[in-house]
């Protein structure tokens, strides 16, 4: 964020002005709100993020307890989602070992 704030400040400018409304329309309680954020953050690897809303949510008033399992949560929803999803892709795995599924990584 700090290259885009001095290389293109405009739209760190908009993404602030996005934080600011959130904030302001919020419809969910602050606790609720850090463990979706928690989540999200698990799933996008981001130290600083995962770090923020551990803190945020326990400011709010939940539990180390209740912070592990939406760690659990999110860890097997995101297994879940894998499993479906390459499950989906590989579905024809026979045909593709036959060589008669092609996809544009292939040259």
């Amino acid at each position: 964020m700090r290259l885009l704030a001095e290389f293109f400040p405009e739209f760190a400018e908009k993404l602030d002005a996005i934080d600011a409304m959130y904030a302001e329309k919020k419809s969910i309680d602050e606790k609720t709100y850090q463990f979706i954020c928690l989540a999200l953050s698990i799933k996008n690897r981001s130290k600083p993020c995962v770090l923020k809303h551990f803190k945020g949510a326990l400011s709010a008033g939940a539990t180390v307890k209740e912070i592990a399992y939406i760690m659990a949560l999110t860890f097997r929803e995101s297994a879940g989602s894998d499993d479906c999803w390459t499950h989906d892709i590989l579905g024809d795995y026979k045909e593709i070992m036959k060589g008669n599924v092609k996809c544009d990584c292939e040259k």
